[in-house]
């Protein structure tokens, strides 16, 4: 990357536009320009064809539709897009500030926000967690927000709420099209805005007013029909669509709802779908305009917003009558599921889409050998912390408190408000109350246990690495996310079976059948939930102390002390010299699901999240390896007399990059999937990483390596050719044939192998890829990085 300092010389001539500066909450979006775009989007290349609502909101926000000869073709073409908004969380935005300041930009092309929710630790609850993150982060906050000041970027600080309950409450606006550093950025397709989750590096595209680049996705339709059932919820229709689909079948595809039962969910209820969509592989989810939608804007002060979007809801902001009239023959794929027949579900363990019905659950538990006892139960996170949630499961819990009864003895019970607002309403309206009359710690408005900031190491299910299952109304649940201990299954499903688990203590307990014994010694059954779309009395609005911080001050000054161990200026990474690879040595063949938690650990590496050279010390140390029984974080060296000969693999990665021997590494089906984090593509590429052959990739992950320069290749024959790699990867030496020519019109690259044993060939294979680059994703390449290529545009100089 670059040094900061360098590239103060860039002007800002390239970028024309710039944000009305720092916002409080979205303005109307411009539904005129929209249609200008989209109906000479209809009357050229798309040729009236019929579209669908993500095809609309897609095609409205082309950068130039005039430079398009032909109609976008799905999976191939790429889309060069104009995104309304950005809104980064703490932890991703360090990375994307450090890349903005290289633009020489005054502020952001467009409104962007930045919300500190990642690095708050859930220990004592709430008011004392913040404070004490603001005693170990205080750096990062005070960096975060000088940069905020400087560019005219919204800051909301730890404690304000999580950053995608917080882009509903204010930002989210029906057919506007947002990027987010978050995988679940999605979230906001709930009130009808496409909303994408991004690496750092695609969020200063669109900050710096250059055209952000989308592979055009295919769309699979869900159509909903029936109503929930009143033990049903709305994670109960993703869970039971991710078990549907599994983590990887909606790679390359925006979800759309449509259908008579789209009617009868709420807003935020239709953003708990949306949010979790992420878990598909899904570019993101949306949902046509409702009168749900309305409703919430009008509740949450946008009522302006809500009025031009009323007149757009049979135009614009909905399905064309064609793609309702017959969907079958518009949507790519259609998904059915009837809300009336859905039942309550639980995903997991250690997967998001291992989906169990609660009638099949007692039983599945049993046969599984999961452990029932319940240590925890935790509600909340980004996913299930509306106000709706909160107030179904606060009717269980009064329940339980009018009869005596408390949380299961030996099980601990959480609760993650979303925002400074739902928190302030929560305790006005007496569902706080609710919740810790049996026995309940209310924890900070931040994402807390979700990302794993849970400081649970003194429990002994953690401190003894002990087998033990929780229960949680979150989104993922890869193993050791939440607090550290691989053996702690975490089973993913809504707020009222969270809540149901909390009282009985059993994973096992069926709330519509089994009973409880309350605290005379009589057995009985919880009633079904209730609760309310929207507060009665409004939304309470909180602490002002919580309010954003609006102050655009074009002369702050940024702090970056040179000796810090957790904010470094971005050094340029080496342009591809023009020639084949050679002599590229196999890291490691990695072996089963790998996400971005396993390339780029969360949890305590969250504090050098704006440090590249200390956060590449967990590169892939949770990946298995393939070669060695599938053993983590442990790999063999290559090269004769480099130390160490087996080592940690950021150890051995690291021995390469001194000893400039390039590397590559060999993965599995869906590599990358989960969080947008990009310090999983940066961290491989500043420790010498030059190539990842994969059976298939996750869509942000690949977007990522190829922003950082790492070239992405998936197997041509992918059920065969892995195999190669999985037998002593360490004697294996890589060139390649096809990277010198590297065009968008021929994807293939050959991988010339030969097995090295004892100083002498043994063995040669040869391999064929698939490159997905556009030509500019291969400009980026050759320039070294998306970054270096917009450097040398603007006549930076080679000392940068």
């Amino acid at each position: 990357m670059f040094r900061q300092h360098a590239l103060r010389s860039i002007a800002a001539r390239r970028y024309a536009t710039a944000s009305s500066g720092p916002q409080a909450r979205a303005t109307v979006p411009n539904y005129d320009l929209f249609k200008q775009r989209l109906d000479k989007a209809r009357a050229t290349v798309l040729e009236n064809k019929p579209l669908t609502l993500a095809q609309k909101i897609l095609y409205a926000h082309l950068h130039d539709v005039s430079s398009m000869t032909s109609a976008p073709v799905p999976g191939e073409t790429y889309l060069k897009l104009s995104p309304d908004r950005v809104a980064m969380q703490d932890a991703s935005a360090q990375m994307a500030i450090l890349q903005f300041m290289l633009s020489g930009m005054k502020q952001t092309a467009v409104p962007t926000s930045i919300h500190c929710d990642h690095l708050v630790e859930a220990y004592e609850g709430a008011d004392k967690d913040v404070a004490r993150s603001w005693q170990t982060s205080r750096e990062i906050y005070e960096f975060l927000q000088a940069a905020s000041q400087k560019y005219g970027i919204a800051f909301w600080k730890p404690g304000s709420g999580i950053i995608h309950q917080l882009v509903l409450e204010n930002y989210a606006a029906p057919g506007t099209l947002m990027l987010g550093t978050d995988s679940h950025t999605p979230n906001a397709g709930g009130l009808g805005m496409l909303a994408i989750g991004v690496g750092g590096a695609d969020a200063v595209d669109a900050m710096a007013s250059i055209p952000w680049e989308l592979k055009a996705p295919r769309v699979l339709g869900v159509r909903l029909s029936g109503s929930l059932h009143p033990w049903g919820s709305p994670k109960d229709v993703i869970l039971a669509l991710a078990g549907k689909l599994t983590v990887r079948g909606g790679t390359g595809y925006i979800v759309e709802y449509f259908g008579e039962g789209v009617e009868s969910l709420s807003c935020t209820g239709m953003a708990t779908i949306c949010n979790m969509g992420a878990e598909v592989g899904a570019t993101t989810s949306v949902f046509p305009y409702t009168p749900s939608m309305a409703r919430y804007l009008r509740a949450t002060q946008r009522a302006p917003i809500a009025a031009a979007a009323d007149a757009q809801q049979t135009t614009y902001l909905s399905a064309d009558k064609q793609v309702a009239q017959s969907p079958e023959k518009y949507y790519d794929e259609i998904v059915d599921i009837d809300l009336s027949s859905l039942e309550p579900g639980y995903n997991g363990p250690f997967t998001p889409d291992l989906y169990t019905p609660r009638s099949l659950m007692t039983d599945t538990v049993g046969r599984e050998q999961w452990s029932d006892k319940v240590s925890a139960a935790l509600i909340g996170s980004c996913t299930n912390s509306s106000y709706q949630d909160l107030s179904r499961a606060a009717s269980l819990a009064r329940q339980a408190s009018e009869r005596g009864l408390k949380v299961a003895e030996g099980t601990e019970f959480l609760v993650s408000p979303g925002s400074e607002q739902i928190r302030a309403t929560m305790e006005r309206d007496g569902i706080q109350q609710a919740f810790e009359s049996i026995g309940a710690k209310v924890l900070a408005n931040a994402c807390g246990p979700c990302i794993g900031q849970w400081n649970r190491d003194e429990n002994p299910v953690v401190k003894n690495r002990e087998t033990n299952s929780i229960v949680s109304s979150f989104n993922r649940n890869f193993r050791a996310r939440n607090d550290g201990n691989p053996n702690t299954m975490n089973f993913l499903t809504s707020p009222e079976m969270v809540l149901s688990a909390a009282l009985s203590g059993r994973l096992s307990f069926n709330p519509l059948a089994d009973t409880l014994t309350d605290s005379e010694g009589k057995e009985f059954k919880l009633q079904p939930p209730t609760g309310d779309e929207l507060p009665k009395d409004g939304y309470a609005q909180g602490r002002d102390e919580y309010k954003p911080l609006l102050d655009h001050q074009p002369a702050m000054e940024i702090p970056i002390a040179p000796t810090s161990a957790r904010l470094q200026t971005l050094e340029a990474f080496v342009p591809w010299n023009g020639q084949e690879f050679s002599n590229t040595r196999v890291l490691i063949t990695v072996q089963g699901k790998c996400t971005t938690d396993h390339i780029s650990a969360a949890g305590k590496w969250l504090k050098y999240k704006g440090h590249l050279e200390n956060l590449s010390r967990n590169t892939l140390i949770g990946a298995a390896n393939a070669a060695m029984d599938g053993q983590v974080n442990l790999v063999r060296n290559s090269v004769e007399g480099l130390e160490p000969a087996q080592g940690t693999i950021p150890d051995v990665a690291l021995a390469y990059k001194n000893a400039n021997v390039p590397w590559l590494v060999i993965a599995d089906y869906n590599y990358g999937e989960g969080s947008a984090r990009e310090h999983a593509a940066m961290q491989p590429r500043f420790l010498g990483c030059n190539m990842v052959v994969a059976r298939s990739f996750a869509r942000i992950h690949e977007t990522n390596l190829k922003k950082q320069g790492v070239l992405p290749l998936v197997f041509a024959r992918p059920d065969e050719d892995y195999f190669i790699f999985a037998k002593d990867p360490h004697e294996l030496v890589v060139r390649t044939q096809g990277v010198r020519d590297i065009n968008e019109h021929n994807p293939v690259v050959t991988l010339l192998v030969e097995r090295i044993r004892d100083g002498n060939a043994i063995e040669s294979y040869s391999v064929e890829c698939r490159h997905t680059m556009s030509a500019d994703q291969i400009g980026w390449f050759k320039a070294g990085s998306a970054l270096n290529l917009i450097a040398s545009q603007q006549g930076a100089t080679a000392s940068i």
